[in-house]
């Protein structure tokens, strides 16, 4: 059994300027994001018109946006409606922390629907083509959960040999650590399959169901291994995390994807 090492959250210092893991986990994801899209901007296959530096520099930005104000919104509205309408100004807080996953993504949605629109380019060409560089980002987002020490797993077994215990939470319990499992399957993993599938010219639309199909088939299992945040609310009324029941829904809006892709065809 392993003790959570404590790390410190702040990476680095610089006089008063303190530079946070966490944070230093977005920059590598974005890095990594923009390194990738100029592998995939490259292959044969990439939609026309032909992609360009600034096309990729644009599109980051409203990524970004997407991101952020998609990840705070959806906390909000998914997991703690109550608490942010008896305190609306904690909305614009976000130094406190407070950001959901399937907002973040809803919100990047929206972000590259609103970008592939004044570019003149279709919706799923985008979409195909980022969502491959997505886990990695993912998988360094959750080893930056596992360095703060948050978003611990449920009880473990004592005898697990990779069963740990994190002060934060008080009860000297051995623990799943649960953002390792997230960190290489939602990440890692599906980083490996979803670049291998889309090597390949692949009908429109393809690639982006197979994503949302592998991170919301992934993230369900996991979840089962996550201790639920105090203020979930799925498992008030269903053996499920909210977590779970969003995933559903991922998983459900894939494969309704890939359904319609291959009834369109390869593109033109």
């Amino acid at each position: 059994m392993w003790v959570h090492p404590q790390f410190d959250p702040v990476a680095l210092q610089l006089g008063p300027l303190s530079i946070h893991w966490y944070g230093l986990m977005y920059l590598l994801a974005f890095g990594m994001f923009f390194f990738l899209m100029r592998r995939r901007m490259a292959l044969p296959f990439a939609p026309l018109p032909a992609w360009t530096a600034k096309d990729l520099d644009d599109l980051l930005f409203f990524g970004v946006l997407g991101v952020v104000l998609g990840g705070r919104l959806g906390q909000v509205l998914f997991y703690e409606p109550l608490r942010y309408l008896a305190n609306p100004l904690e909305i614009f807080m976000v130094w406190k922390g407070g950001m959901s996953f399937h907002g973040g993504l809803l919100g990047v949605i929206v972000a590259l629907a609103l970008w592939a629109r004044s570019r003149g380019r279709r919706f799923f060409d985008v979409m195909d083509m980022v969502a491959p560089c997505v886990p990695t980002g993912l998988m360094v987002g959750r080893i930056g959960n596992f360095i703060n020490g948050e978003l611990w797993g449920r009880v473990a077994p004592s005898d697990l040999p990779w069963a740990m215990v994190f002060p934060q939470v008080g009860d000297g319990l051995p623990r799943h650590p649960s953002q390792i499992y997230q960190s290489l399957t939602e990440g890692l993993l599906l980083f490996v399959l979803l670049w291998w599938f889309a090597s390949k010219s692949r009908a429109r639309g393809q690639v982006s169901g197979m994503f949302l199909i592998g991170y919301g088939g992934f993230r369900f299992c996991t979840e089962f291994f996550r201790e639920p945040d105090h203020f979930d609310i799925g498992l008030h009324s269903l053996p499920l995390s909210q977590g779970q029941v969003l995933c559903l829904l991922m998983v459900a809006a894939g494969l309704a994807i890939v359904a319609w892709s291959r009834r369109q065809g390869k593109p033109e």
